[in-house]
């Protein structure tokens, strides 16, 4: 057998969004602004959630894990991009890559079967409502979550398994700004069409079945609203239009990217940014916009927050 005798690279060169100074530096405003935001609006939602006792159902207990989870996708790389964005070489160690990937696929794929639970919640509350009591037990919601999060440690594992063992011999330029799979699996020394084929059947197929049976069961969940009154149909046709919302926001960039992983267009970036940065933004957005007890549960706390504050404040008397 040949053998080779391969130096792996320590670190790799991340090539960012642009070389521009004027675009960096209005980039870094706007991702600063942005990952505040995603960050706070999160937690918003996670607090209310928790401490507001009729929020304490599935569709909010697994909303509430949505939260924690857009806050993980978004800091998983965001904070260095931020930083990099002043920093003429940007760089990251082979350990610090592994890590990004990790983390990404971690992340997305426990969110990907977190959405297929939060499509079935509403699945058996709309079409089986007699049994949802019974269903949706609390034991069953946390075994959702639970095995979400192993389902996403098995898919990312599955990722790594291989790429740990491939040899990064020279070149070491990544052309995003953060460690993505199929940029980095580019840069090994030996040919990749096998792992590829691979990548390709257990993040993008998988990514886009699980889009297909969302679509199904949200298109069998608004064909059964028509039997229902029109107050309730509305309140729970606004309800799965965001959940599909989000679906379609997450699903649409990891097929593209995934389903193609080997072909390198200025699009791939511009998604990347999207299901990494904007996703996690828009979803507490979307939720307590078009969700009106989420709406009033997050006002009502902030109001509360705000006369609390004010009956806190020292009052002295006028001179």
């Amino acid at each position: 057998m040949e053998e080779f005798n391969y130096s792996r690279v320590s670190e790799f060169v991340l090539l960012g969004l642009t070389n521009s100074s004027e675009l960096q530096t209005f980039f870094f405003v706007v991702f600063s602004i942005f990952y505040l935001m995603t960050i706070l609006g999160n937690c918003l939602i996670l607090l209310t959630v928790v401490s507001t006792p009729h929020l304490h159902s599935p569709m909010y207990f697994l909303l509430s894990n949505l939260s924690l989870i857009d806050m993980c996708l978004s800091s998983f790389a965001t904070p260095k991009m931020i930083m990099d964005f002043f920093i003429q070489r940007k760089t990251i160690s082979f350990e610090g890559c592994i890590s990004q990937i990790f983390f990404l696929h971690l992340f997305t794929g426990t969110e990907i079967v977190l959405l297929i639970s939060m499509s079935f919640d509403r699945y058996i509350a709309i079409c089986r409502p007699l049994h949802y009591s019974t269903v949706m037990s609390q034991r069953v919601c946390v075994g959702l979550v639970v095995t979400s999060w192993i389902v996403g440690f098995l898919h990312t594992m599955s990722q790594l398994v291989f790429t740990l063992y491939l040899p990064f011999c020279g070149p070491n330029v990544v052309d995003s700004f953060f460690c993505d799979l199929p940029l980095v699996i580019q840069l090994a020394c030996i040919d990749i069409y096998v792992l590829g084929i691979f990548m390709i059947s257990t993040s993008g197929v998988i990514a886009l079945i699980s889009f297909l049976l969302l679509l199904t069961s949200y298109v069998i969940v608004l064909v059964t609203i028509k039997d229902y009154s029109s107050t309730g149909s509305s309140k729970t046709f606004s309800t799965c239009t965001a959940h599909f919302i989000v679906v379609l926001m997450f699903f649409g960039p990891c097929i593209f990217i995934y389903v193609w992983p080997f072909t390198n267009f200025l699009v791939d970036k511009v998604l990347s940014v999207f299901y990494t940065i904007f996703t996690p933004l828009l979803n507490p957005l979307i939720y307590t916009l078009r969700n009106q007890e989420v709406k009033t549960a997050v006002m009502k706390k902030l109001s509360n927050q705000y006369l609390n504050h004010g009956k806190t404040t020292p009052r002295y008397p006028v001179q």
